[in-house]
Protein backbone atom coordinates (compact mmCIF):
# COMPACT_ATOMS: atom_id res chain seq x y z
CA UNK A 1 0.00 0.00 0.00
CA UNK A 2 1.35 3.45 -0.88
CA UNK A 3 2.23 6.10 1.66
CA UNK A 4 -0.21 9.01 1.96
CA UNK A 5 0.32 12.67 2.94
CA UNK A 6 -1.09 13.38 6.41
CA UNK A 7 -1.07 16.19 8.95
CA UNK A 8 -0.41 15.45 12.60
CA UNK A 9 -4.02 16.18 13.60
CA UNK A 10 -5.21 13.59 11.06
CA UNK A 11 -3.28 10.91 12.96
CA UNK A 12 -4.49 11.72 16.46
CA UNK A 13 -5.27 14.54 18.87
CA UNK A 14 -2.88 17.45 19.40
CA UNK A 15 -2.94 19.75 22.43
CA UNK A 16 -0.57 22.26 23.91
CA UNK A 17 0.81 21.94 27.42
CA UNK A 18 -0.70 23.97 30.23
CA UNK A 19 0.85 26.24 32.82
CA UNK A 20 -1.74 28.93 33.46
CA UNK A 21 -0.59 30.36 36.80
CA UNK A 22 1.29 33.65 36.87
CA UNK A 23 3.99 33.90 37.99
CA UNK A 24 5.01 30.48 36.76
CA UNK A 25 7.79 30.17 39.32
CA UNK A 26 5.46 30.48 42.32
CA UNK A 27 6.87 28.15 44.96
CA UNK A 28 3.51 26.64 45.95
CA UNK A 29 3.15 25.07 42.48
CA UNK A 30 6.11 22.75 42.90
CA UNK A 31 7.52 19.97 45.04
CA UNK A 32 4.55 17.60 45.00
CA UNK A 33 3.92 14.10 43.63
CA UNK A 34 3.07 14.97 40.00
CA UNK A 35 5.88 14.70 37.39
CA UNK A 36 6.43 17.96 35.48
CA UNK A 37 8.22 17.40 32.15
CA UNK A 38 10.16 20.32 30.67
CA UNK A 39 11.88 20.83 27.31
CA UNK A 40 15.25 19.78 28.69
CA UNK A 41 13.78 16.50 29.94
CA UNK A 42 12.46 15.78 26.44
CA UNK A 43 15.79 16.65 24.83
CA UNK A 44 17.79 14.30 27.05
CA UNK A 45 15.31 11.42 26.99
CA UNK A 46 15.48 8.42 24.71
CA UNK A 47 12.43 6.83 23.15
CA UNK A 48 10.54 7.16 26.46
CA UNK A 49 10.58 9.79 29.22
CA UNK A 50 10.69 8.36 32.71
CA UNK A 51 13.05 10.80 34.42
CA UNK A 52 12.46 14.45 35.32
CA UNK A 53 13.92 17.15 37.56
CA UNK A 54 10.75 18.99 38.64
CA UNK A 55 7.37 18.05 40.08
CA UNK A 56 4.05 19.81 40.57
CA UNK A 57 2.11 20.03 43.82
CA UNK A 58 -1.66 19.52 43.82
CA UNK A 59 -1.96 23.28 43.23
CA UNK A 60 0.36 22.96 40.26
CA UNK A 61 -1.71 20.14 38.84
CA UNK A 62 -4.92 22.18 39.18
CA UNK A 63 -3.58 24.86 36.82
CA UNK A 64 -2.12 22.30 34.41
CA UNK A 65 -3.16 18.90 33.05
CA UNK A 66 -1.98 15.31 33.49
CA UNK A 67 -1.23 13.63 30.16
CA UNK A 68 -1.32 9.81 30.04
CA UNK A 69 1.40 7.29 29.31
CA UNK A 70 1.92 6.99 25.57
CA UNK A 71 1.57 10.71 24.80
CA UNK A 72 4.25 11.94 22.40
CA UNK A 73 5.87 15.12 23.75
CA UNK A 74 7.04 17.63 21.09
CA UNK A 75 9.05 20.68 22.15
CA UNK A 76 8.19 23.98 20.44
CA UNK A 77 10.52 26.35 22.28
CA UNK A 78 14.18 26.28 23.36
CA UNK A 79 14.88 22.86 21.83
CA UNK A 80 12.77 22.85 18.68
CA UNK A 81 10.97 19.63 17.65
CA UNK A 82 12.69 17.29 20.10
CA UNK A 83 10.41 14.37 20.90
CA UNK A 84 9.93 11.56 23.38
CA UNK A 85 7.01 9.41 24.54
CA UNK A 86 5.69 9.61 28.10
CA UNK A 87 6.54 6.46 30.01
CA UNK A 88 4.68 7.93 33.00
CA UNK A 89 1.62 10.11 33.48
CA UNK A 90 2.94 13.68 33.61
CA UNK A 91 2.27 17.40 33.21
CA UNK A 92 4.14 19.69 30.86
CA UNK A 93 4.10 23.44 30.08
CA UNK A 94 2.97 25.25 26.94
CA UNK A 95 6.47 24.96 25.47
CA UNK A 96 5.59 21.30 24.83
CA UNK A 97 2.84 19.90 22.60
CA UNK A 98 1.22 16.55 23.36
CA UNK A 99 0.21 14.17 20.57
CA UNK A 100 -2.07 11.24 21.38
CA UNK A 101 -2.28 8.82 18.44
CA UNK A 102 -5.54 7.47 17.10
CA UNK A 103 -4.85 3.70 17.33
CA UNK A 104 -6.49 3.20 13.91
CA UNK A 105 -4.27 5.83 12.28
CA UNK A 106 -0.89 6.05 13.96
CA UNK A 107 1.74 4.51 16.23
CA UNK A 108 3.36 7.03 18.61
CA UNK A 109 6.79 5.46 18.13
CA UNK A 110 6.54 5.80 14.35
CA UNK A 111 5.59 9.48 14.64
CA UNK A 112 8.52 10.06 17.00
CA UNK A 113 10.92 8.47 14.49
CA UNK A 114 9.30 10.49 11.70
CA UNK A 115 10.21 13.65 13.61
CA UNK A 116 13.77 12.41 14.03
CA UNK A 117 14.11 11.55 10.34
CA UNK A 118 12.42 14.45 8.59
CA UNK A 119 10.02 16.68 10.49
CA UNK A 120 12.57 18.11 12.92
CA UNK A 121 14.65 19.50 10.08
CA UNK A 122 11.64 21.08 8.34
CA UNK A 123 10.24 22.46 11.60
CA UNK A 124 13.49 24.18 12.49
CA UNK A 125 13.67 25.84 9.08
CA UNK A 126 10.61 27.98 9.71
CA UNK A 127 10.80 28.31 13.52
CA UNK A 128 13.42 31.08 13.56
CA UNK A 129 12.19 33.90 15.81
CA UNK A 130 13.49 37.39 16.40
CA UNK A 131 14.76 36.68 19.90
CA UNK A 132 14.22 32.95 20.37
CA UNK A 133 13.41 30.06 18.08
CA UNK A 134 9.78 29.08 18.44
CA UNK A 135 7.50 26.57 16.73
CA UNK A 136 3.79 27.29 17.10
CA UNK A 137 1.13 24.60 17.12
CA UNK A 138 -0.35 26.18 13.99
CA UNK A 139 2.94 25.89 12.12
CA UNK A 140 3.37 22.31 13.26
CA UNK A 141 -0.12 21.37 12.05
CA UNK A 142 0.56 22.96 8.67
CA UNK A 143 3.15 20.26 7.90
CA UNK A 144 2.21 17.38 5.63
CA UNK A 145 4.28 14.20 5.73
CA UNK A 146 4.05 10.81 4.07
CA UNK A 147 2.89 7.91 6.24
CA UNK A 148 1.91 4.28 5.59
CA UNK A 149 -1.03 2.44 7.15
CA UNK A 150 -0.87 1.83 10.88
CA UNK A 151 0.14 -1.83 10.49
CA UNK A 152 3.25 -0.87 8.55
CA UNK A 153 3.93 1.93 11.01
CA UNK A 154 3.99 -0.62 13.83
CA UNK A 155 6.37 -2.92 11.93
CA UNK A 156 8.77 -0.04 11.24
CA UNK A 157 8.57 1.15 14.84
CA UNK A 158 9.30 -2.36 16.14
CA UNK A 159 12.53 -2.52 14.13
CA UNK A 160 13.79 0.89 15.27
CA UNK A 161 12.61 0.58 18.87
CA UNK A 162 14.53 -2.70 19.28
CA UNK A 163 17.70 -0.59 19.06
CA UNK A 164 16.35 1.97 21.52
CA UNK A 165 15.34 -0.78 23.95
CA UNK A 166 18.92 -2.10 23.98
CA UNK A 167 20.26 1.44 24.40
CA UNK A 168 17.94 2.02 27.35
CA UNK A 169 18.93 -1.28 28.97
CA UNK A 170 22.61 -0.35 28.68
CA UNK A 171 21.88 3.12 30.03
CA UNK A 172 20.27 1.62 33.13
CA UNK A 173 23.27 -0.65 33.63
CA UNK A 174 25.57 2.36 33.37
CA UNK A 175 23.50 4.22 35.94
CA UNK A 176 23.81 1.30 38.37
CA UNK A 177 27.59 1.17 37.91
CA UNK A 178 27.92 4.91 38.46
CA UNK A 179 25.63 4.81 41.47
CA UNK A 180 27.71 2.04 43.06
CA UNK A 181 30.83 4.23 42.95
CA UNK A 182 28.88 7.24 44.19
CA UNK A 183 27.41 5.38 47.16
CA UNK A 184 30.76 4.03 48.28
CA UNK A 185 32.31 7.50 48.02
CA UNK A 186 29.56 8.95 50.18
CA UNK A 187 29.88 6.18 52.75
CA UNK A 188 33.65 6.50 53.10
CA UNK A 189 34.40 10.17 52.43
CA UNK A 190 31.22 12.09 53.25
CA UNK A 191 29.72 10.09 56.13
CA UNK A 192 33.27 9.09 57.15
CA UNK A 193 32.36 5.43 57.62
CA UNK A 194 35.55 4.25 55.97
CA UNK A 195 37.34 1.00 56.88
CA UNK A 196 38.83 1.46 60.35
CA UNK A 197 36.87 4.61 61.17
CA UNK A 198 35.96 3.18 64.59
CA UNK A 199 39.62 3.33 65.64
CA UNK A 200 40.60 6.61 63.99
CA UNK A 201 40.97 9.73 66.12
CA UNK A 202 39.42 13.04 65.06
CA UNK A 203 42.01 15.82 65.01
CA UNK A 204 40.96 19.43 64.30
CA UNK A 205 37.60 18.23 63.07
CA UNK A 206 38.86 15.61 60.57
CA UNK A 207 40.08 12.02 60.91
CA UNK A 208 43.77 11.73 61.74
CA UNK A 209 45.86 11.55 58.58
CA UNK A 210 43.29 13.44 56.48
CA UNK A 211 43.91 16.99 55.20
CA UNK A 212 42.24 19.89 53.47
CA UNK A 213 43.70 20.90 50.13
CA UNK A 214 42.95 23.35 47.35
CA UNK A 215 41.89 21.71 44.11
CA UNK A 216 44.81 23.46 42.38
CA UNK A 217 47.21 21.47 44.60
CA UNK A 218 45.94 18.10 43.37
CA UNK A 219 44.84 18.89 39.81
CA UNK A 220 45.42 21.25 36.88
CA UNK A 221 42.62 23.43 35.53
CA UNK A 222 42.46 24.16 31.79
CA UNK A 223 46.07 23.15 31.30
CA UNK A 224 45.82 22.09 27.65
CA UNK A 225 44.26 24.54 25.21
CA UNK A 226 44.43 23.74 21.53
CA UNK A 227 46.75 26.04 19.60
CA UNK A 228 45.09 28.07 16.85
CA UNK A 229 47.77 26.78 14.45
CA UNK A 230 46.39 23.22 14.78
CA UNK A 231 45.22 21.80 11.47
CA UNK A 232 43.12 18.65 11.46
CA UNK A 233 39.77 17.08 12.35
CA UNK A 234 38.30 17.26 15.84
CA UNK A 235 35.34 15.94 17.82
CA UNK A 236 33.73 18.84 19.65
CA UNK A 237 31.84 18.83 22.96
CA UNK A 238 29.50 21.80 23.38
CA UNK A 239 27.88 22.76 26.67
CA UNK A 240 24.42 21.85 25.36
CA UNK A 241 25.59 18.29 24.63
CA UNK A 242 26.52 17.46 28.25
CA UNK A 243 24.08 16.49 30.97
CA UNK A 244 24.75 15.02 34.40
CA UNK A 245 27.44 12.30 34.11
CA UNK A 246 26.95 12.09 30.36
CA UNK A 247 28.24 13.41 27.04
CA UNK A 248 25.10 13.00 24.96
CA UNK A 249 26.77 13.65 21.62
CA UNK A 250 29.80 15.18 19.93
CA UNK A 251 30.11 16.99 16.61
CA UNK A 252 32.84 16.38 14.06
CA UNK A 253 34.55 19.38 12.48
CA UNK A 254 37.59 20.32 10.54
CA UNK A 255 39.31 22.56 13.08
CA UNK A 256 39.26 25.43 10.59
CA UNK A 257 35.45 25.24 10.51
CA UNK A 258 34.95 24.59 14.23
CA UNK A 259 33.36 27.17 16.58
CA UNK A 260 35.80 29.63 18.16
CA UNK A 261 34.97 28.08 21.55
CA UNK A 262 36.52 24.76 20.48
CA UNK A 263 39.79 25.15 22.38
CA UNK A 264 39.83 22.91 25.46
CA UNK A 265 41.69 19.69 24.61
CA UNK A 266 40.64 16.79 26.84
CA UNK A 267 42.33 13.47 27.54
CA UNK A 268 41.66 10.23 29.35
CA UNK A 269 40.90 10.88 33.02
CA UNK A 270 39.95 14.54 32.62
CA UNK A 271 36.78 15.91 34.17
CA UNK A 272 34.72 18.52 32.31
CA UNK A 273 32.40 20.81 34.26
CA UNK A 274 30.17 23.45 32.65
CA UNK A 275 30.98 26.88 34.07
CA UNK A 276 27.54 28.18 33.05
CA UNK A 277 24.59 27.48 35.37
CA UNK A 278 26.37 25.05 37.68
CA UNK A 279 23.03 24.16 39.29
CA UNK A 280 22.31 22.11 36.15
CA UNK A 281 25.21 19.78 37.04
CA UNK A 282 26.48 19.46 33.48
CA UNK A 283 29.63 17.42 34.00
CA UNK A 284 31.22 14.26 32.68
CA UNK A 285 34.24 12.01 33.09
CA UNK A 286 36.42 11.58 30.01
CA UNK A 287 37.27 7.90 29.61
CA UNK A 288 39.30 6.46 26.71
CA UNK A 289 38.30 9.26 24.29
CA UNK A 290 38.78 9.51 20.56
CA UNK A 291 41.83 11.40 19.35
CA UNK A 292 41.48 15.20 19.25
CA UNK A 293 38.45 15.43 21.51
CA UNK A 294 37.93 19.14 22.15
CA UNK A 295 35.61 20.81 24.67
CA UNK A 296 34.11 24.28 24.63
CA UNK A 297 35.84 27.04 26.57
CA UNK A 298 32.58 27.15 28.52
CA UNK A 299 33.88 24.10 30.43
CA UNK A 300 36.45 23.89 33.16
CA UNK A 301 38.69 20.93 32.33
CA UNK A 302 40.10 19.39 35.51
CA UNK A 303 43.12 17.12 35.01
CA UNK A 304 44.04 15.02 38.07
CA UNK A 305 47.68 15.12 39.19
CA UNK A 306 48.06 13.52 42.62
CA UNK A 307 44.63 11.89 42.98
CA UNK A 308 43.04 9.24 40.75
CA UNK A 309 40.32 10.55 38.50
CA UNK A 310 37.69 8.16 39.91
CA UNK A 311 38.10 9.72 43.38
CA UNK A 312 38.34 13.29 42.11
CA UNK A 313 35.24 12.97 39.93
CA UNK A 314 33.14 11.90 42.88
CA UNK A 315 34.56 14.75 44.98
CA UNK A 316 33.68 17.32 42.30
CA UNK A 317 30.09 16.15 41.85
CA UNK A 318 28.90 16.06 45.46
CA UNK A 319 26.05 18.30 46.61
CA UNK A 320 28.50 20.36 48.67
CA UNK A 321 30.77 21.05 45.70
CA UNK A 322 27.80 22.00 43.49
CA UNK A 323 26.62 24.32 46.27
CA UNK A 324 30.06 25.91 46.40
CA UNK A 325 29.92 26.64 42.66
CA UNK A 326 26.38 28.01 42.90
CA UNK A 327 27.47 30.43 45.63
CA UNK A 328 30.43 31.62 43.54
CA UNK A 329 28.46 32.01 40.29
CA UNK A 330 27.98 35.56 38.99
CA UNK A 331 25.43 36.92 36.54
CA UNK A 332 21.64 37.13 36.63
CA UNK A 333 20.47 35.54 33.39
CA UNK A 334 23.31 33.03 33.00
CA UNK A 335 25.13 32.67 36.34
CA UNK A 336 28.62 31.32 35.74
CA UNK A 337 31.85 30.50 37.52
CA UNK A 338 35.43 30.90 36.27
CA UNK A 339 38.49 28.66 36.40
CA UNK A 340 39.71 30.43 39.54
CA UNK A 341 36.63 29.23 41.40
CA UNK A 342 37.67 25.66 40.65
CA UNK A 343 41.30 26.28 41.59
CA UNK A 344 40.33 27.73 44.97
CA UNK A 345 37.87 24.98 45.88
CA UNK A 346 38.76 23.12 49.07
CA UNK A 347 38.69 19.32 49.18
CA UNK A 348 39.03 16.92 52.10
CA UNK A 349 41.75 14.48 51.06
CA UNK A 350 42.05 11.10 52.84
CA UNK A 351 45.27 9.07 53.21
CA UNK A 352 46.67 7.45 50.02
CA UNK A 353 45.76 3.95 51.20
CA UNK A 354 42.05 4.82 51.35
CA UNK A 355 42.17 6.61 48.00
CA UNK A 356 43.83 3.57 46.43
CA UNK A 357 41.27 1.20 47.93
CA UNK A 358 38.44 3.32 46.52
CA UNK A 359 40.09 3.49 43.11
CA UNK A 360 40.51 -0.31 42.98
CA UNK A 361 36.75 -0.57 43.39
CA UNK A 362 35.68 2.34 41.17
CA UNK A 363 38.03 2.11 38.19
CA UNK A 364 36.65 -1.22 36.86
CA UNK A 365 33.15 0.24 37.15
CA UNK A 366 34.17 3.22 35.03
CA UNK A 367 35.68 0.89 32.44
CA UNK A 368 32.50 -1.21 32.30
CA UNK A 369 30.37 1.92 31.96
CA UNK A 370 32.59 3.19 29.15
CA UNK A 371 32.28 -0.12 27.29
CA UNK A 372 28.50 0.18 27.50
CA UNK A 373 28.68 3.74 26.18
CA UNK A 374 30.67 2.49 23.18
CA UNK A 375 28.05 -0.22 22.60
CA UNK A 376 25.30 2.39 22.75
CA UNK A 377 27.02 4.58 20.20
CA UNK A 378 27.28 1.63 17.82
CA UNK A 379 23.58 0.90 18.36
CA UNK A 380 22.67 4.54 17.65
CA UNK A 381 24.77 4.53 14.50
CA UNK A 382 23.07 1.35 13.26
CA UNK A 383 19.61 2.73 14.08
CA UNK A 384 20.36 6.05 12.39
CA UNK A 385 21.51 4.31 9.22
CA UNK A 386 18.18 2.50 9.02
CA UNK A 387 16.08 5.48 10.08
CA UNK A 388 15.91 7.51 6.82
CA UNK A 389 15.42 4.43 4.64
CA UNK A 390 12.61 3.06 6.78
CA UNK A 391 10.92 6.42 7.26
CA UNK A 392 10.91 7.19 3.55
CA UNK A 393 9.55 3.82 2.50
CA UNK A 394 12.75 3.02 0.58
CA UNK A 395 13.22 -0.11 2.68
CA UNK A 396 10.19 -2.40 2.68
CA UNK A 397 9.10 -4.17 5.87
Amino acid sequence: MSWQPKRLDQLGSVSRGRSRHRPRDAAHLYGGPHPFIQTGDVKHAGLYIREYVQTYSDAGLEQSKLWPVGTLCITIAANIADTSILGIDACFPDSVIGFTPDPHEADARFVKYLFDATIKRHARQFSQGATQDNLSQEKLLSLDFEVPNVGEQVRIAEILSSYDDLIENNRRRMALLEESARLLYREWFVRLRFPGHEHTRIVDGVPKGWRYSQLSDVACINQSNLNSAFDGDIEYIDIASVSTDSIDHTTQYSFRDAPGRARRMVQHGDIIWSCVRPNRRSHALIWQPHENLIASTGFAVVSPVTLPTTFLYQALTTDSFVGYLENRAKGAAYPAVVSGDFQQAILLVPPPSLVSAFNEFAEPLSTQAQNLKVQNQKLRNARDLLLPRLMSGALAV
